[in-house]
């Protein structure tokens, strides 16, 4: 799954956000296994195959208005053209006999254009006098209002390739081609739990210097978003065997383990030194802010991610090098959160020194102009503003506070759980 070749780096060096991403999706692979599903069932899942056209779509010339359908060898320099009515196409139940030079037919949105027919004129441009005759007042231009077949698709073409999230519309691209199952990659298995003596699950009662977990909560919500299956493991007290166990059995079952807590530097030696027992791990320190350590590697046969411990760094970190991780590991290609330019309307407070994904809230204004504002206080511990936030706006690490009306790059949360 992974091949962590990557030394780790000195105490006090940090690596940049860029380079991290680099290193874990390099480090990263699909996961082996595929499954045949029913087509409904398919949305938000990664293909497994390219899904070729059978046969081309539109299968037959068809109108692209209601109208009358006519030769373009009867358009002449005259300002108008009037035409006998020979039949009707209806879609569903097209024209079958012959049209001759000075004919025309009714003709429907999506209906079969007959053989030899090639214009269509919008009824808004014809008038109809008595029942076999009808004028065209505004000319169109020849093969007007007409659909080819294949137009869309045409028999042998890829069009939806291996490694594509089927979306809404891919259904429907889907369908038109009468496909009623697909083979996508099987579902990635997630364990996931926090560590801790002093996190308590929901329900439980708090002690003095107690807090209940709403790290893996976090988690729950990002995961579900990325449809894959979960296994929560819950709160895992600072106890040696306990963590051993737990990192044990989350990597017999899953494809990848997230924890949160306990990688920081001094923070519980033997979660550290379990990892390095049972798995192959890199502790980094990243340029970040919030989210600066993180572990990555592989435990068992599993990919392994150690985030920190405050709620916001471990959804900050999770975006930027969990998710990328997992969606590769789902065989998607486009793995790394979508970044977009938007102008800043206040201050925005920063000391030089690491990359800072503050929390923001990317607006339009009447003109269509993005802007983007700072959606609260800013610290790690502090959810408030996460809650509040729409996206994250990304400061370089070299660059102090951003003045009002400058330029910042912004990921929308939309756009990062595509």
């Amino acid at each position: 799954m992974t091949q962590n070749n990557n030394p780790s780096p000195s105490a006090n060096h940090f690596i940049s956000v860029s380079e991290v991403q680099k290193r874990i999706i390099k480090d990263t692979e699909a996961i082996k296994g595929t499954e045949q599903i029913a087509l409904r069932q398919a949305l938000g899942r990664v293909l497994a195959k390219d899904i070729i056209a059978t046969f081309d779509t539109p299968p037959c010339d068809n109108s692209g208005m209601d109208g009358y359908a006519f030769k373009r060898s009867d358009i002449t320099d005259q300002p108008t053209l009037t035409l006998k009515i020979a039949g009707q196409s209806f879609a569903g139940h097209p024209y079958n006999g012959e049209i001759s030079s000075g004919e025309a037919i009714r003709i429907m949105t999506g209906a079969q254009v007959p053989e030899g027919v090639d214009t269509v004129v919008m009824q808004e441009h014809t008038e109809v006098k008595g029942e076999d005759t009808v004028t065209i007042t505004t000319i169109p231009k020849a093969f007007a209002n007409v659909r080819k077949a294949g137009d869309d698709l045409k028999t042998g073409q890829t069009f939806l390739a291996r490694g594509k999230k089927i979306s809404p519309t891919d259904l429907a691209f889907l369908a038109t081609q009468g496909i009623a199952e697909v083979r996508v990659s099987r579902k990635i298995r997630v364990a996931f739990f926090s560590t801790g003596d002093e996190l308590r699950s929901i329900g439980e009662s708090l002690g003095p210097g107690d807090i209940y977990d709403s790290n893996r909560y976090s988690l729950y919500g990002l995961l579900k978003n990325m449809d894959v299956e979960m296994i929560d493991m819950g709160v895992i007290p600072d106890d040696r065997q306990l963590i051993e166990e737990a990192f044990t059995t989350a990597g017999e079952l899953a494809d990848a383990v997230i924890t949160s807590g306990g990688v920081s530097v001094g923070e519980a030696d033997f979660v550290k030194e379990t990892l390095e027992k049972l798995g192959q791990i890199n502790f980094w320190k990243i340029s970040m802010k919030p989210g600066k350590p993180l572990a990555f590697g592989t435990l068992g046969n599993s990919l392994f991610f150690g985030l920190p411990g405050n709620p916001v760094a471990v959804i900050a970190t999770f975006y930027q090098f969990v998710q990328p991780a997992l969606k590769r590991m789902k065989g998607q290609e486009i793995v790394l959160p979508l970044q977009i330019k938007a102008k800043t309307t206040e201050l925005l407070k920063k000391r030089p020194g690491r990359t800072d994904f503050q929390r923001g809230i990317l607006e339009q204004s009447d003109s269509g102009e993005l802007t983007v504002r700072n959606a609260g206080m800013q610290a790690s511990h502090v959810l408030t503003a996460m809650s509040q936030a729409n996206c994250f706006i990304i400061i370089p690490a070299e660059s102090g506070s951003i003045e009002v009306g400058e330029m910042v790059d912004v990921q929308p949360f939309e756009g990062l759980t595509s």
